[in-house]
């Protein structure tokens, strides 16, 4: 099984972040990511390779693709602005929010010059501070994926990206939940582009990736299943209902499933079928998997129930599609479980590389460093 990692992850370390009214210590950290490749080296390549592949440079076509080419400026410099225009300090978070109350009635507005305000415009809450290094690690992060997503459209069943930060919350023109571009809406774009075909993406995170619904809620060839803690009660608290279906064209392309609190493998699994039956109907021609290992027990930011066992479970229900997969790693914040969990669901996904072809596109590794 191929998987994709740079070191570049690293250089988004944030050591603050506002959380809950209060500074914190930040849950989306390097360590996550490291664990995770630590646990892939300990298996000397019997399921994983026996190193890393490194990304591949896609340049910026694809993340405009999916993402205002005015955010990817905007990300490019504006922590170095800050530094300039305001006041040098290591994390950047928004005073004030663009809300559209405040402009009810008016006439619209471009976005505003100052670097002060414009955090407010492209960001939408306050736990996704920016630090020197953050562009660098985020645009690394989408390489990562697109490279995976290369692997399987040349033919293998199975890529996993070990990138961070993840993606799932960033939406068209906007950043926040730890996530800056959406790698898997990326590489999910980028595979049906070269396909010509649908695909599916599947989000097993904790967290209801918002981001991805709406980069594709209106599209019909994009399909976007998401299985996550019920937002009554679960950030990020104003999407993931069950009845958000798609729009336009992208009607009845969008299946949410909200879960209960405390929920075990077993209750877990039933939904899992229930979510890849639609896939199934969908009849995409690869599986983008947005997978986050929060949905553990012991997982600091989510409330379910999973074990390890399970994790496998679910790998090797998702393999029985018999669908190619690019696998995004999303969240995850149990440093203590996160490598064991996410190698859980990947020796679970194995069985895809029996059964899976990988749809025909229209058009060395080394280690970790």
């Amino acid at each position: 099984m191929p998987w994709v990692y740079t070191a570049r992850h690293r250089h988004h370390d944030p050591q603050v972040e506002l959380d809950t009214s209060a500074l914190a210590s930040p849950r989306e950290v390097p360590a996550r990511i490291d664990a995770i490749a630590a646990a892939l080296l300990a298996d000397e390549g019997r399921t994983f390779g026996a190193e890393a592949q490194a990304p591949t440079d896609h340049g910026l076509a694809p993340i405009t693709a999916v993402h205002d080419p005015d955010l990817v400026t905007f990300l490019a410099d504006a922590w170095q602005r800050y530094q300039r225009e305001v006041r040098p300090v290591r994390e950047v978070v928004p005073d004030v929010f663009a809300m559209a109350g405040l402009r009810r009635g008016m006439p619209a507005t471009a976005p505003p010059a100052a670097v002060a305000a414009q955090l407010g415009w492209w960001c939408f809450e306050t736990t996704t501070p920016l630090v020197a290094g953050t562009y660098d690690a985020a645009r690394a992060a989408v390489d990562v994926a697109l490279t995976a997503a290369d692997e399987v459209l040349g033919g293998n069943p199975l890529a996993y990206a070990a990138g961070r930060p993840p993606g799932h919350h960033a939406t068209r023109s906007l950043y926040g939940g730890y996530c800056f571009f959406n790698n898997a809406a990326v590489a999910a774009a980028y595979a049906a582009a070269l396909t010509d075909g649908p695909v599916s993406v599947l989000d097993v995170d904790y967290h209801h990736g918002n981001g991805t619904q709406e980069v594709f809620y209106e599209r019909g060839d994009v399909q976007v299943v998401s299985l996550h803690g019920d937002p009554r009660r679960a950030y990020p608290f104003h999407t993931g209902f069950a009845d958000e279906v798609g729009g336009g064209r992208g009607r009845g392309t969008n299946h949410n499933y909200p879960l209960p609190a405390g929920l075990t493998d077993e209750g877990y699994l039933q939904a899992l079928g229930e979510a890849l039956a639609a896939i199934d109907r969908f009849a995409p021609g690869l599986i983008v998997l947005s997978l986050g290992v929060d949905t553990a027990a012991t997982d600091p930011l989510g409330d379910l129930g999973l074990t390890t066992a399970g994790f496998h479970a679910m790998g090797a229900l998702i393999a029985q599609c018999g669908l190619p997969l690019i696998v995004v790693q999303e969240g995850g914040y149990d440093l203590s479980r996160i490598g064991a969990d996410t190698a859980a669901v990947l020796r679970g996904l194995r069985g895809a590389a029996e059964t899976a072809h990988t749809p025909e596109p229209s058009a060395g590794p080394p280690p970790l460093g």
